[in-house]
């Protein structure tokens, strides 16, 4: 049997796999950045080794800039940026870039909507001509609005009404926070869909899609004067507006266990659980990836050896947090098998979180931690499409993309101390939701 490797020495190994494959990466990473006239930030990061680039807009505005009555509404912008403005019409962004041999893809959460796009440097004025056209002139006329209006309902009824884990995941969080706006989807609530003005579309997009309001990362072949220069003339002359307001609403501290039952037609029971953790920025963010790790990282992992293997209670177990600009949710999602009451599964995940607060995780566990998340670091920047994502989250999460040079040092200075006092501080009673859907009779019109 071959003794595991000491995660300092993972760490070298996955340093020099990084060095093989991308040498930019290997000597300094270097990374320069420039501020537009409007206010957008621009981070270059030279990478000469293919020639290929991506290139990545982070817009600082996500479910948590909404309000009752537009929920959604930036998730409807992540779809409607695709569908035409003044000089690339419907259909014609996708056109064009494929045609250049580039390709895309967006995505929302409740912080941010990212836009990705991957192409050979031959596009690249072509791409900042796209980008420019629809940041400016996104068209919004109305047959298009109600079509995406469509397509956004439809999506929510496949991916929650029409999902077990989708309505129960949304009634956890309704039901987790009582304040702050992570209490509603990202999809938005089918009512809010269906209600969107074009007024209420109009002012979202003026906020949330001002340059002043976005990070611009390139990485590839490209020099950072040339960026710069493309960026001043593409970019720079759309004027920028206000940016969203500030977020004020705190959360406030959850005082006692709040509880939610889902009756459902379903195969089988869903238990799924949240503890309030902080944003990402903060302090304890390294230590709770470790626990996460600990606790549900592989078949190995604490959570699936007493859930899955030895008491055979769970089908399977998840969980963890995500990026964030506030204090949000760490969650803890497990499908019981056919019999199985959802109780004891609950009682075996409490016995086990108890089990880390009480005695502090092995040397060999913490150890396994830091591999994979050093490994999984390392995996994610060795690509130049991976290292855009990596630069623009660190900054926009982070406040500076610096942190992403000393992410390695964060992860390896956890202790098991740390992960010991993360557990005792925030896996407690009073800080726990807990949501069950109970399966429910088909409806009579599914019975045969």
């Amino acid at each position: 049997m071959t003794r595991p490797a000491t995660w300092l020495t993972a760490l070298a190994a996955a340093v020099l796999l990084a060095a093989a494959v991308q040498p930019a990466a290997a000597q300094g990473f270097d990374i320069r950045t420039h501020t537009l006239k409007n206010g957008m930030t621009i981070l270059v990061q030279e990478d000469h080794s293919i020639p290929n680039v991506a290139l990545y807009l982070f817009y600082r505005v996500g479910s948590r800039n909404e309000r009752p009555g537009i929920t959604g509404i930036s998730h409807f912008f992540e779809h409607m940026m695709f569908n035409g403005a003044k000089k690339y019409g419907p259909g014609e962004f996708d056109r064009n870039m494929e045609a250049a041999g580039g390709s895309n893809n967006a995505y929302t959460s409740e912080n941010v909507t990212v836009y990705q796009n991957w192409f050979p440097r031959s596009a690249l004025d072509l791409i900042f001509d796209l980008e420019a056209d629809r940041i400016q002139n996104l068209s919004f006329d109305p047959e298009i609005v109600e079509s995406e209006r469509g397509v956004i309902a439809s999506e929510r009824r496949s991916s929650v009404d029409g999902n077990n884990f989708g309505v129960l995941a949304e009634q956890l969080s309704a039901a987790a926070f009582t304040a702050h706006p992570y209490q509603w989807p990202v999809v938005g609530w089918m009512s809010d869909i269906q209600a969107w003005t074009l007024d209420d579309l109009k002012n979202h997009f003026k906020m949330g899609y001002s340059p002043s309001n976005a990070t611009m990362v390139v990485t590839g072949d490209v020099t950072f004067d040339e960026i710069v220069a493309m960026a001043q003339k593409y970019i720079e002359p759309i004027p920028s507006n206000p940016p969203p307001p500030k977020v004020m609403t705190k959360e406030p501290e959850q005082l006692g266990e709040r509880r939610v039952v889902v009756r459902k037609f379903a195969q089988l029971p869903i238990l799924m659980m949240a503890y309030h953790v902080p944003e990402t920025a903060h302090a304890d963010y390294y230590a709770l990836q470790a626990l996460e790790t600990i606790l549900f990282s592989g078949q190995s992992s604490r959570l699936y050896k007493r859930l899955v293997d030895k008491d055979q209670l769970a089908l399977s177990v998840s969980g963890g947090g995500d990026w964030s600009f506030d204090p949000s949710l760490f969650t803890i999602s497990a499908q019981p098998k056919a019999g199985v009451d959802p109780a004891s599964v609950e009682k075996a995940i409490y016995e086990e979180l108890d089990r880390v607060k009480a005695d502090a995780v092995t040397d060999e566990e913490l150890e396994k931690a830091k591999n994979i998340l050093l490994s999984g670091f390392y995996r994610n920047i060795k690509t130049i499409s991976g290292r855009s994502n990596a630069i623009g989250t660190y900054e926009v999460f982070f406040g500076d993309y610096k942190k992403l040079f000393t992410a390695a040092d964060d992860f390896a200075k956890v202790t098991k101390a740390d992960v010991q006092r993360v557990a005792k501080q925030y896996f407690t009673a009073n800080n726990r939701t807990v949501a069950t859907l109970v399966p429910d009779a088909a409806p009579a019109a599914d019975k045969k």
